[in-house]
């Protein structure tokens, strides 16, 4: 066993103590296990949030991106600090309904405002179908991590199925307390190993970032640039636009807000976060020193970069701690993940449909939820093979389909019934859903449109026929409602 195995098994050993430890001490009911009891402060609601945004896509789909699309990489910057500043408007006033309320999951938030159980099914539906690709990206991600550390010694398929007992045992026992803790490690380490790559890497091979950047422009002209087809200007605003209106709809991330001890927690949180996000440049440095150091890595391969050249660069134990910084940005945010899925699928969905559980019940199907949850990730894990960033993509267009119905409700009159809600969200998901099976874009589909349109992100496209289908039945079944009123009242 080499050094590098050694480290990485050393660092699961760790997060499994510490997911067990957390559990200490505290109660385990649904509200312990799902929102920490309401008590986490600025610095847990920070890594929290941090643990799900800086996952295995930020470690090497943000470096495979660099290294394979070049310019359009730079999206991921701006939903982020977009998304950010949303957050201190948008977040305090989901945290003060949901505490007011004792709401415990995202759908609980639409149940409430919208007075329809039913509603929330489609809600929950529809985040744990989400979540399910982005879950096979920390799967993917994992499995790549622990098989190049190890120089080939475990196969991607044993590290995700190592991993994926490491997480569903501590979920299972901790919930979010554990997250929290792990993510407590998993933030310092990323810190110290992206910052040493991002600087080390251009330096060590091309002398600096400025000559690292003219090297690959004269090697691949224009490769820095945003394309005039395909990833160009339009995809660029439209995908910065479509992932920083679901940055918060992911039900994972939702939950941790209902975790925050009070509001300003998440105003604190938006002052630091954009500053935080300036990590992502040392990933993408490392991706572009990889362009000319590491050859032939093409489609779902370029997810390789980051690794391939740390590997050719650092002793055995180096890639062993880089290794297990990677391996912590798939156990956090994948460990949200499956509490999320599994308390939805038993509070909202089947609670809805057997009434009379009690909420011991609820939690004890929750917690049971977990490894199946898990399962069914793995299917998709081994089925499929798209880049972690097409994954995410699919993903964000579907959490995306939330965010009208959530905005509308937090207006003091707001206009949309529970009928535009659901035909709303139903639409869209119904959209997207088309185009990632048929395969479309917006040019395949409307091919006689100026090419800027023809590039928007199909998710835009799915939330604008959301949009419209939920203002018209909202108009259509609220006139019905003010006429049956007064019919009833002349009756």
């Amino acid at each position: 066993m080499n050094a590098a195995l050694i480290i990485i098994f050393a660092v699961m050993i760790m997060s499994i103590f510490l997911g067990i430890r957390a559990k200490k001490g505290k109660d385990m009911d649904l509200e312990q296990w799902s929102v920490g009891g309401r008590g986490f402060g600025t610095i847990f609601v920070f890594l929290l949030m941090a643990g799900e945004i800086y996952t295995t896509f930020t470690f090497l789909g943000g470096s495979g991106w660099a290294y394979g699309k070049g310019g359009p990489t730079y999206y991921i910057i701006g939903y982020g600090c977009l998304a950010y500043i949303m957050s201190y408007f948008l977040l305090p006033k989901i945290w003060k309904y949901a505490k007011e309320n004792r709401l415990l999951s995202q759908s609980d938030f639409f149940v409430s405002k919208y007075k329809s159980p039913y509603l929330g099914i489609l809600v929950s539906l529809v985040g744990v179908v989400a979540m399910i690709p982005y879950f096979v990206l920390q799967l993917k991600g994992l499995g790549i991590i622990v098989s190049e550390s190890s120089y080939g010694t475990i196969s991607p398929t044993v590290a995700i199925w190592i991993g994926l007992a490491v997480v569903t045992i501590y979920v299972m026992v901790s919930g979010i307390h554990g997250s929290a803790w792990t993510a407590v490690a998993k933030d310092i380490l990323i810190l110290v190993v992206v910052l040493f790559l991002g600087i080390y890497l251009p330096i060590h091979y091309y002398g600096g970032i400025q000559p690292m950047f003219e090297a690959v422009e004269a090697a691949k002209p224009g490769f820095l640039a945003l394309p005039d087809r395909g990833m160009s200007p339009s995809w660029f605003v439209t995908t910065v636009l479509l992932t920083a209106l679901g940055f918060y709809m992911w039900p994972h991330t939702f939950g941790s807000i209902y975790s925050a001890q009070n509001e300003k927690v998440f105003r604190k949180n938006a002052i630091f976060m954009p500053i935080y996000q300036l990590v992502l440049l040392f990933v993408f440095f490392v991706g572009f020193a990889a362009i000319l150091q590491v050859k032939g890595l093409t489609g779902a391969d370029a997810d390789l970069a980051l690794l391939r050249l740390s590997i050719q660069t650092f002793d055995p134990w180096v890639i062993g701690v880089i290794g297990a910084a990677g391996i912590l940005t798939a156990l956090v945010p994948g460990s949200m993940i499956l509490m999320a899925a599994s308390t939805i699928l038993a509070k909202n969905v089947y609670k809805v449909i057997k009434p009379d559980l009690s909420d011991a019940q609820v939690t004890r199907t929750a917690r049971y939820l977990v490894p199946v949850v898990a399962l069914i990730a793995v299917f998709f894990t081994f089925k499929g093979g798209n880049t972690l960033v097409a994954l995410l993509l699919m993903g964000y267009s579907l959490v995306t389909q939330l965010f009208p119905t959530l905005v509308f409700s937090l207006m003091k009159n707001n206009f949309v019934t529970k009928a535009g809600a659901f035909a709303g969200i139903g639409t869209g998901v119904a959209t997207v859903t088309y185009i990632t099976i048929t395969g479309k874009t917006v040019g395949s589909i409307f091919p006689f449109l100026p090419q800027a349109i023809q590039d928007f992100n199909v998710g835009i496209i799915a939330m604008i026929v959301n949009l419209i289908v939920l203002f018209v039945v909202s108009a259509v079944t609220k006139s019905t409602a003010v006429v049956n009123t007064k019919t009833e009242k002349a009756l």
